[in-house]
């Protein structure tokens, strides 16, 4: 943990030094997804964003406890405390119980992270496995006053909470703001308040997901669960909270006063949020009905894309932008990432065909010298993964040299190439090869091109061309094939 991160804190709205609360120790909880649909590009971003960070942290030697939680109940239509739960229409729309919905879109979902080479998280507690201790957390905020009950149902009292709290310190929000932004709905429904939220909601006959309260028979409201769960796992305090930008007003805004207004205290020191993907410059997603499946993007069978696109092109697309910065989806961009991977993967393949020299030119050992430290340096600003790329294209361009033998390297020099290509590209930033560009599909091709040569020589031997057959072999040679003719016929191989 020599490295010193710096981190952007969404809370203080600055760059601060990562200093975990019980180093070696580090709790993490980012909120994953509701789980009515398949995965889309909006799902990767936090996602691949999060892993990197997760990776990074261990990286460094932290203990890290990283906390993704499923959300499969609670979450209404529109985000607001009103309408249908998500899951239970689709399940009525789909005929199904709601609990198959929500296992067969969080295999989706397991399915296209793992594709993405997504870590799986430490522990990923579901919404509905935790319904006490949301009831538990309800009761705290009641017991201290900054909730009430209106016909079975359990509000959060926003302007009581305001009284002695600041509701709006993550978002920049005054009560003012949020109290004139919901006046049109004034005096409708059973809310004191249109800006108060729901902590547990009374269920109406026709609705499927219930369980029993000392309030009535409902479900916990949308941002109850976070609270609840992260405390459980991670403590009353801890780390980092992540999640996409869209989720900083209202979900964690209400996460924080849950919190302090149970505990009396912020439970979150660091809040990260990654930015949005975005289609023509309006955010991506399944209420805007903009959104491109990850299966889509993988198989290419969107009516926008092209053509199909790998899931390390995917991941390579994402980290080619900073996680704060806006992201728009085009198939030039993609293409661009596409060959962008092509380049960086090539480039570490074929570090293997490098032969040392007894030293390194001045400037190939002034970009092998500084390498680690560059790319430990973008890393531990905000995690710069745009400038990791470009240092590893910089390493790919002197791999180029080396093979066109424009440079010269060192052994040692070329193994610390080498490590520090493969840590950052691969260990760090996630990325791998993909079917049909490993070293076993590289070796099968340069198989085939290299008998099909030697059937031409074959052919020259027949017809006793002694020179095409000589130069063939010397040929093979020169490119690090060395081919031996026995009584059984002509073998080959490559000598590395």
């Amino acid at each position: 943990m020599k490295q010193k991160l710096i981190i952007y804190n969404t809370l203080s709205r600055r760059k601060e030094p990562f200093e975990p609360l019980h180093a070696p120790n580090v709790g993490m909880y980012v909120c994953g997804p509701t789980v009515y649909g398949d995965p889309h590009l909006g799902h990767a971003r936090p996602a691949i964003t999060f892993d990197i960070l997760f990776r990074y942290l261990k990286h460094l030697g932290y203990k890290v406890r990283y906390v993704r939680n499923i959300t499969d109940v609670g979450h209404l239509e529109h985000d607001a405390d009103e309408g249908e739960d998500k899951i239970a229409k689709k399940a009525r729309l789909e005929q199904l119980e709601p609990m198959e919905i929500a296992q067969y879109y969080t295999n989706r979902y397991h399915q296209a992270m793992e594709a993405l080479n997504v870590l799986p998280p430490s522990i990923e507690p579901h919404a509905t496995g935790h319904i006490i201790e949301q009831e538990e957390l309800v009761k705290q905020i009641m017991d201290n006053g900054f909730a009430y009950e209106s016909n079975g149902s359990i509000y959060f009292d926003i302007e009581k909470y305001n009284e002695k709290y600041h509701y709006g310190i993550l978002s920049g929000r005054n009560l003012d703001d949020v109290k004139d932004a919901s006046r049109q709905l004034d005096g409708v429904g059973e809310k004191r308040n249109q800006a108060d939220f729901a902590l547990w909601k009374k269920a109406q006959p026709e609705h499927i997901m219930r369980w029993p309260s000392p309030w009535s028979d409902g479900f916990p409201g949308w941002h109850c669960e976070c609270t609840a769960m992260g405390r459980k796992y991670l403590g009353e305090e801890f780390d980092i909270h992540g999640g996409g930008m869209d989720l900083i007003f209202p979900h964690h805004e209400c996460e924080i006063a849950q919190a302090v207004a149970s505990q009396d205290k912020p439970m979150v020191k660091y809040w990260m949020h990654n930015n949005m993907i975005t289609i023509n410059g309006q955010k991506m997603g399944k209420s805007l009905g903009n959104f491109i499946t990850l299966e889509q993007f993988f198989k290419g069978t969107h009516h926008s894309l092209n053509q199909a696109y790998s899931p390390m092109t995917i991941r390579f697309f994402i980290l080619s932008a900073h996680y704060r910065g806006t992201v728009d989806f085009s198939n030039e961009a993609l293409l661009a990432s596409q060959k962008g991977l092509e380049r960086l993967m090539n480039g570490i393949n074929d570090l293997e065909r490098i032969q040392p020299s007894d030293k390194c030119d001045e400037q190939t050992k002034q970009v092998v010298s500084q390498l680690r430290k560059k790319c430990y340096d973008a890393m531990n600003d905000d995690l710069s993964t745009p400038l990791v790329i470009s240092y590893l294209f910089e390493a790919c361009s002197v791999v180029n040299k080396l093979l066109d033998h424009k440079a010269t390297i060192c052994a040692d020099c070329l193994k610390e190439l080498e490590e520090t290509m493969r840590l950052f590209a691969c260990d760090i930033l996630g990325l791998r090869q993909e079917k049909g560009n490993s070293s076993d599909a590289r070796e099968e091709a340069y198989g085939k091109v290299v008998n099909m040569v030697l059937d031409l020589r074959a052919k020259a031997k027949a017809e006793k061309d002694w020179a095409t057959s000589d130069q063939i072999r010397d040929a093979l040679a020169d490119a690090g094939f060395e081919v031996k003719d026995t009584k059984d016929g002509c073998v080959w191989k490559l000598n590395k």
